[in-house]
């Protein structure tokens, strides 16, 4: 799973990330617009997509802004939204973990879904292999980019684009370009089932408290969903070797 040199990784990485930026471009030009309609003044918008760099949270907190929310439930939704990235922080960790943490802390800021899922599709191991790093960033550079180019052509388009167009219709369908895409077992489709369903039943709930307890079911439920899959894997493992 090694490459002859870091130039050979870098060109792997970048003709398997290739496919991808135009959907992440387009995404962030969504996103760019739906902070100026938020809202957000031009610095600000800018300041946010150079600082946070991760869409989800941006619109789950754009309407909390725009509704004047507490600071606090403002910072726990995009929490909550963001802890996938735990995950991939503990995916990649084991592969840079002999790196010093100044370096694991910026590759960890420029990694994406797609750059970590990509990654990890061409590295699902965790042993020595060359090429590791020059792969990773070949995926997170061009990535990077591509949402900060889109962002700030939307964020410098935003004033310009009518309301009229369903700035909110076009934001949910960037969202679901990226997370079907995720949806790869049948934990992650129950838990957005169920997710989806909370979302529905608490759409009345104050400051749009209805997203984080519809995030906080949906991950309960594939969590569960997910070690009862793997328990009773474990158990008919067990019954065929007797």
């Amino acid at each position: 799973m090694s490459f002859e040199s870091d130039q050979a990784a870098t060109k792997a990485a970048l003709k398997v990330g290739a496919p991808t930026w135009f959907g992440v471009g387009a995404w962030g030009l969504v996103v760019g617009v739906a902070m100026i309609k938020a809202g957000l003044s031009v610095p600000q918008a800018l300041g946010m997509t150079l600082i946070v760099f991760a869409g989800s949270a941006q619109l789950s907190s754009l309407p909390l802004i725009a509704a004047h929310a507490p600071l606090w439930v403002i910072f726990v939704t995009a929490l909550v939204v963001n802890l996938r990235f735990v995950i991939f922080s503990a995916l990649l960790s084991p592969h840079f973990s002999h790196l010093p943490w100044r370096t694991r802390a910026w590759l960890g800021y420029l990694s994406g879904d797609f750059s970590v899922t990509l990654f990890i599709q061409r590295f699902p191991e965790f042993a020595d292999a060359k090429g590791k790093l020059a792969y990773l960033k070949g995926l997170i550079f061009p990535n990077w980019a591509s949402w900060q180019i889109g962002s700030v052509i939307g964020v410098l388009l935003g004033s310009q684009v009518p309301a009229s167009w369903g700035l909110g219709f076009a934001g949910t369908l960037a969202i679901l370009c990226i997370m079907l895409p995720l949806m790869m077992n049948h934990a992650a489709i129950v838990g957005v089932l169920v997710a989806s369903v909370v979302a529905l039943l608490a759409f009345t709930v104050p400051y749009k408290l209805g997203l984080l307890i519809a995030v906080i079911a949906g991950m309960g439920t594939a969590m569960l969903v997910d070690e009862w899959r793997e328990s009773r894997r474990d158990r008919q493992n067990v019954e065929g070797k007797r």
